[in-house]
């Protein structure tokens, strides 16, 4: 076995650890933890009170109601049927707040413990047709993603501010207006286009395909998962030491942006997230989706670990390879290399990088590949503690 590239990866990428589990494959048993679980560990704590300027109360707080609102968001759903309108997160009162197209299931989503708002006119399943319509709309590279959004039950269309007037920009927007309700969102300040988030071999701890750099996801039953971009289907990954790892076994990009890594040669895989000493390495419990509006941090090989606000679910990313649908947007930083590291939310996976604009310095935004999708499309199981 490669023992020491087991205990080298744990410490420098994010979820293959030898140290910490079992081989793939391997039974055996262990002592029932009895205590209870706690909301974080203290370092993410420490991270969301620098991150957000909270006090070590009001980030246990908020990440205890963070995890309320994604359990009462699955059985809200639930309750109001096709009335469903969208919902999201409020940090300030800690609640979550669910739209509706009507009152009719108004009183069975309150009794999920959401605040309820019936003023929508359009359904979630409306909204998501009128985005699957712009979705086959050729964009110009000025317009740089669109998404539903649950606040103004709209399709929101971002778009660099200084390229509003552009004639291949009005053309697009008159389009999409076609389709449905749509806001234009005018991205003022915006450095550059989003891109992917590759980087080409450079020092550090990455893992490598051929020339390109990316960050280790989450552990899945047999292997790891990662940002399609970072490679092609049988293309073989190398650690950061140039061992190997394993092959790429299923890639998708554009389009989506989701790959996953077979691991063999003794390498293993655990639930865990590294830290990068800014916080405590984070164990994986589940993948249930933060709603708009949650905290969220993310861990990668070139920035490492930094958190921010999920701004966005089921959002079109303008690549200029090409666009990736049902992608979820967050005002997290990440830097080329950053891509395929984990999204985590609390003790939850919620995906992998896919690409952004800005850097860590100056600030930026990122996109990420919804988990539970590559987990279905693939057929993967999640490893969790």
């Amino acid at each position: 076995m490669h023992r020491r590239p087991v205990m080298r990866i744990a410490l420098s990428t994010l979820a293959l650890l030898g140290g910490l589990g079992v081989a793939a494959g391997a039974t055996g048993t262990a002592q029932a933890d009895t205590k209870p679980q706690q909301p974080a560990s203290a370092g993410l704590l420490t991270a969301l009170q620098k991150d957000f300027h909270l006090t070590a109360r009001q980030a246990e707080d908020r990440l205890a109601a963070e995890k309320q609102a994604a359990k009462t968001d699955r059985a809200a759903r639930k309750a109001a049927g096709s009335a469903f309108a969208g919902s999201w997160f409020d940090a300030k009162k800690g609640t979550l707040t669910v739209a509706l197209t009507g009152t009719r299931t108004a009183d069975a989503v309150r009794s999920t413990g959401a605040e309820v708002r019936t003023d929508a006119r359009h359904s979630e399943s409306q909204l998501a047709a009128v985005k699957r319509e712009i979705d086959g709309i050729k964009a110009p590279t000025s317009v740089t993603g669109w998404r539903v959004d649950p606040r103004t039950n709209r399709v929101v269309v971002d778009v660099l501010a200084k390229d509003r007037s552009d004639k291949d920009v009005r053309a697009f927007l008159a389009k999409a207006e076609d389709a449905g309700p749509v806001a234009v969102h005018a991205v003022e300040g915006a450095p550059e286009k989003p891109r992917p988030l590759a980087a080409g071999t450079v020092g550090g701890d990455p893992f490598y395909t051929g020339n390109v750099r990316c960050s280790i996801g989450f552990s899945v039953v047999g292997g790891f998962v990662t940002a399609g971009h970072c490679g092609q289907p049988g293309q073989a990954v190398y650690g950061w030491d140039n061992s190997y790892i394993g092959n790429i076994q299923g890639s998708t990009f554009p389009g989506d942006d989701m790959a996953w890594v077979n691991v063999g040669s003794g390498w293993w895989t655990t639930p865990v997230v590294l830290g990068w000493g800014t916080v405590s390495d984070q164990l994986v419990r589940g993948s249930n989706v933060a709603p708009v509006g949650s905290s969220i941090c993310r861990s990668g090989s070139t920035s490492h670990w930094h958190c921010g606000t999920v701004l966005g679910l089921n959002e079109t990313i303008n690549y200029a390879n090409g666009p990736v649908y049902e992608a979820t947007h967050t005002n997290v930083c990440a830097e080329p290399g950053d891509s395929g590291g984990a999204f985590i939310s609390g003790d939850q996976a919620q995906g992998v990088t896919s690409g952004g604009f800005g850097n860590c310095t100056s600030g930026g935004e990122t996109w990420f590949q919804p988990v539970n999708e590559i987990l279905g499309r693939y057929g993967l199981t999640l490893v969790t503690s």
